[in-house]
Formats: C-alpha cells, sequence, structure tokens
C-alpha cells in the first residue's frame, strides 16, 4: 500500500510491505529518511498510534514527522482496512495519491 503526498521532487510516502507483521503499522519515508507508526485496534477500534523511528534509518525531520502523524491519524481507519485486506483476506489494494491537505 502506497500514499504519495506532495509531487516534483519532493514526494513523501506512506507505506507497507507485502511481507509485514503484526501491529498494523504503516511506514512514513522520504528522501531516504524513515519512521514508523504503530496502530493499536480493539474491538474495531483505533485504540492508539504509537510513532517511532525505524532503525538504521535516519528520522523524518520534524515537519515530515508532522506530516506523516496528521495523515496517519486522519486515516488510521482505512490504513487498517487495507491492511486487512490485503494481509488478511488477501485482496488487491491499489494506491492513493493526495495532493492537498488531510
Amino acid at each position: 500500500m502506497v500514499w504519495n503526498l506532495g509531487g516534483g521532487t519532493f514526494t513523501r510516502s506512506f507505506i507497507f510491505y507485502a511481507n509485514e507483521h503484526d501491529p498494523v503499522h504503516v511506514h512514513g519515508k522520504c528522501q531516504g529518511r524513515e519512521c514508523r507508526a504503530n496502530i493499536f485496534v480493539v474491538e474495531g477500534k483505533v485504540v492508539e498510534i504509537q510513532f517511532s523511528t525505524e532503525t538504521g534509518k535516519p528520522p523524518l525531520s520534524q515537519t515530515e514527522m508532522r506530516h506523516f502523524q496528521e495523515l496517519v491519524q486522519a486515516k488510521a481507519l482505512e490504513i487498517v482496512d487495507k491492511w486487512i485486506d490485503f494481509f488478511i483476506l488477501n485482496k488487491s489494494i491499489k494506491p492513493e495519491r493526495i495532493t492537498r491537505k488531510v
């Protein structure tokens, strides 16, 4: 799953990989920097989102991290739904391009 925010030479990607593991999480990447958001769900509701750096990768800048946090918080349920579709139900999912503020 890929969300692309921005365009031109400065694109931030928010992705999960096909070989992922629990908990539900998404990676925020920009120009070699990366952070991660773990999304915890109880009875179908997002109860917590934890943001962290990714081992061996430089972290997102403060501005990039703020955008990452805003996007994950706004789309947490959609991320969980797509995670379930892909990893549990083996459905195809399409990338989404976001061209304006969430």
